[in-house]
């Protein structure tokens, strides 16, 4: 996460003196510092200097669009900084933005306070000149306020920082999808023009035959070297062989294409796999473990969706996995959710070592694939989902508890997962219906509901939340108004 870098601007003028222009600095030389050497700052600040006119503000945003490892600008008023000079800047900023409203001094100095200070420290209504131009320019960006060394606000802009990584990586995703769609299926499709335009995706189809010509090149010794990958991270709890190194060879061939492609996510189907002797299970998880996006049937919307939260949510403790709310468990007092796939959950939210099982798929009418199966673990997380409403796009997260589930489920073969919805299963399973949701889901321990709500702020599409304050009659209102909303941009 150090390699992201964010440009810390702070705001002044010529009007105070040369003698001001350097305290600027050196403030915020003192404030990157501070920043770099926390643990709560996952990214990398660097001060910029101090911006005294509309010429250096403009030359200084421009570079920052132009630095291919700037994640964001972060800006803070020291003096006051007229806003009109920070309209040509601004215009041109293509890059997240966190207004920072905060001061270098905590307390005020009672008994030295004097005019110098005064005109050295006037955050308090610097920052407000600036939040005008921000609100009146109709831009989207984040407000911190408080004192740069309280834990709360170096928290919440590490926060920030996450998303503002999700959008950088969203910028310069590909998704591959072999094959087409699932048919019939209508949440599965969508624009793909759009999801180009707002969140930076390229996706393109490929024909399954392309991939059967690297399936066919792999070797023996390339089969090899995977296996003995499985063998060191899980454990081989299957007598077919055959079957887990046919997956292996999936693998190499998958991966070899998306290295190739430069592909972060990827998409298949079990109605197009041609001359494929299975549909990649193993191969899919073991991909997901180290970092690809994954949509099942076809669902390039939630590949590309799961490879950003994965890439927002490095070095977090937990896990997140592409999901699918299943069946439900409607025991008065204990409802719940029990989340799985037919093959593909990803084995970054496993609680245990996971194991190679082979077992009939029942559809596909293909071999029987092997899989990895595990339990994963209890705790507060987030299930969110991606949809085309035909006139734009909406992101939908439900606050939840994941839990082990009640007892053991022996002829399940496959990995799951169970959940406790907020504000509970009923009043959550209604308005994600209402909103539309998807059945396939991202599942996250690592990330939570403001870090996806920043996220739709800076690729400027809707954000719907489900949490433990939600009431169905404003919740349909909302839904109501925010739908209308956007239908007029």
């Amino acid at each position: 996460m150090k390699a992201y870098t964010f440009w810390f601007i702070t705001g002044t003028q010529t009007l105070y003196g040369d003698e001001v222009i350097h305290q600027v600095n050196e403030h915020a030389n003192i404030m990157a510092a501070g920043w770099n050497d926390d643990a709560r700052i996952p990214c990398t600040i660097i001060p910029k200097g101090a911006v005294i006119d509309a010429q250096s503000i403009k030359e200084t945003i421009m570079a920052a669009n132009n630095d291919p490892a700037c994640a964001g600008v972060i800006t803070w008023m020291h003096t006051f900084s007229p806003s009109k000079m920070w309209i040509p800047g601004l215009k041109r900023l293509q890059k997240p933005w966190l207004h920072l409203n905060t001061q270098f001094n905590r307390d005020i100095p009672w008994g030295g306070i004097d005019m110098d200070f005064m005109n050295l420290n006037q955050s308090a209504h610097g920052d407000r000149e600036h939040g005008f131009i921000g609100a009146r320019m109709r831009m989207p960006r984040k407000v911190i306020s408080g004192f740069w060394q309280d834990d709360t606000v170096k928290a919440r802009m590490g926060h920030w920082m996450r998303s503002a990584v999700g959008a950088y990586e969203s910028n310069r995703l590909k998704v591959c999808r072999f094959g087409d769609n699932m048919r019939d299926v209508a949440v599965t499709e969508g624009n793909k023009v759009e999801a180009e335009i707002k969140l930076g995706w390229s996706v393109n189809g490929y024909g399954v035959g392309d991939l059967l010509r690297y399936i066919d090149a792999v070797s023996e010794a390339e089969i090899d070297a995977k296996m003995e990958e499985y063998r060191m991270r899980y454990d081989m709890a299957t007598e077919n062989i055959e079957a887990v190194r046919y997956q292996a060879r999936e693998e190499v061939a998958m991966r070899r294409f998306m290295e190739e492609g430069g592909f972060g996510a990827f998409t298949n189907t079990f109605q197009d796999l041609q001359q494929m002797r299975q549909l990649p299970g193993l191969a899919t998880q073991n991909m997901m473990r180290d970092g690809y996006g994954f949509g099942a049937e076809g669902d390039w919307k939630l590949a590309g969706l799961g490879r950003v939260m994965k890439l927002m949510a490095k070095g977090l403790p937990g896990g997140t996995a592409f999901m699918e709310d299943y069946t439900y468990h409607m025991e008065p007092g204990r409802e719940a959710i029990l989340g799985a796939h037919m093959l593909e959950v990803d084995p970054d939210i496993a609680a245990d070592r996971p194991k190679i099982e082979v077992y009939p798929l029942g559809i596909g009418d293909r071999e029987d694939p092997a899989r990895l199966t595990f339990q994963t673990g209890s705790g507060k997380a987030i299930v969110a989902t991606l949809v085309d409403m035909g006139d734009h796009l909406r992101m939908i997260v439900n606050d939840v508890e994941a839990c082990t589930p009640y007892e053991d489920m022996p002829k399940l073969p496959t990995a799951r997962v169970m959940w406790k919805p907020y504000p509970n299963l009923y009043t959550s399973a209604e308005a994600w219906i209402q909103a539309g949701g998807a059945h396939h889901t991202i599942l996250s321990y690592q990330l939570d509901a403001e870090h996806l709500r920043d996220f739709c702020t800076m690729m400027d599409i809707e954000f719907v939340h489900i949490g433990a304050d939600t009431k169905m009659e404003a919740f349909e209102k909302e839904l109501l108004l925010s739908d209308m909303l956007w239908k007029l941009r």
